[in-house]
């Protein structure tokens, strides 16, 4: 006997309940995916768009049937941004995730250690398929035979793929650091952003490591603002006190990427998003967001 074919008040009810049930762990595989809340979100809305217009009774899996669906519209969003990112001015540098910001799409995302930004701007340098891989079986543990029928390959292929992303992310000292106990990292880090607001050079040099790297993704929209990777903790302490320090700017200590970093803001207005590296007590490592458009999910929300 043939199921009934469902009724449209319970096949909406089925789409508004997967809307409850499965949208974070879409939109989390997203951000993984992308790099981009913006792109998560816009992922996640065409997901359950087509979950709505599909022949419900024909899924026996939503959940299922969302990863399959989102991974394959990640893997295209991937292969056209591997073109745009060739012309982008400046670094490329993941949209920041801010714990306790304006951003409701944001909240939804786990902070974890998969979002933190070393690893993000790690796998961006991965080819679309071996992020997929690596992101499906490692960070949401799906069996190579599920993720060989959604990127179109055998268990085997995508078993290697994912094992060649791992080899790179392991071989990046950045990825790799020693513990460091949380109070620590934001000790160093306040220590940081006040000495931002102060204009405070010598603090800067101090807490920052003789060989730290620095990299401002622009998007070539701020004047300027270095179009290419700072290398030293005094080259990157002149850049921070020349180009943040006297505006009145503040500079807030918040979970970036789940780990403390530091929000710039003018008014009620995000101007950037640091992420910030520690190792051995210093900071070693600097990402600064001030594109305006990865910054949108993190504005105040305008009064309707």
């Amino acid at each position: 006997m043939t199921s009934p074919t469902p009724s449209p008040d319970s096949a909406a009810d089925v789409v508004a309940s997967a809307w409850l049930e499965h949208r974070q762990r879409v939109l989390n595989i997203g951000y993984r995916m992308l790099s981009s809340v913006t792109d998560a979100e816009d992922v996640a809305q065409d997901a359950f768009a087509r979950l709505a217009e599909a022949d419900i009774d024909d899924i026996d899996d939503v959940l299922g049937w969302l990863v399959t669906v989102t991974s394959r519209m990640c893997i295209d969003r991937l292969r056209l941004h591997e073109n745009s990112r060739r012309s982008y001015v400046g670094p490329w540098l993941p949209e920041p995730v801010v714990d306790g910001s304006e951003d409701t799409v944001g909240d939804q995302i786990t902070l974890d250690d998969s979002v933190r930004m070393a690893l993000l701007v790690v796998l961006d340098r991965l080819t679309p398929a071996e992020r997929v891989a690596f992101v499906l079986h490692d960070v949401f543990t799906l069996p190579f035979t599920e993720i060989g029928e959604i990127v179109g390959r055998s268990p085997q292929a995508c078993r290697q793929l994912a094992a060649r992303a791992r080899r790179r992310i392991q071989s990046d000292s950045t990825t790799t650091r020693p513990p460091i106990s949380r109070e620590e990292h934001r000790e160093i880090v306040q220590r940081f952003a006040t000495a931002c607001r102060d204009g405070d050079l010598k603090t800067l040099v101090d807490v920052l490591a003789a060989d730290a790297t620095g990299d401002f993704d622009s998007g070539g929209m701020i004047p300027g603002a270095p179009l290419t990777e700072l290398d030293g903790g005094e080259a990157i302490a002149a850049q921070l006190v020349d180009a943040v320090s006297g505006f009145g700017a503040e500079f807030i200590v918040r979970e970036v990427n789940g780990d403390p970093g530091v929000l710039i803001t003018m008014g009620e207005q995000v101007i950037a998003a640091i992420s910030l590296g520690v190792r051995d007590g210093q900071i070693d490592l600097v990402h600064a967001i001030g594109n305006p458009t990865k910054l949108t999910h993190l504005q105040p929300a305008k009064p309707s």
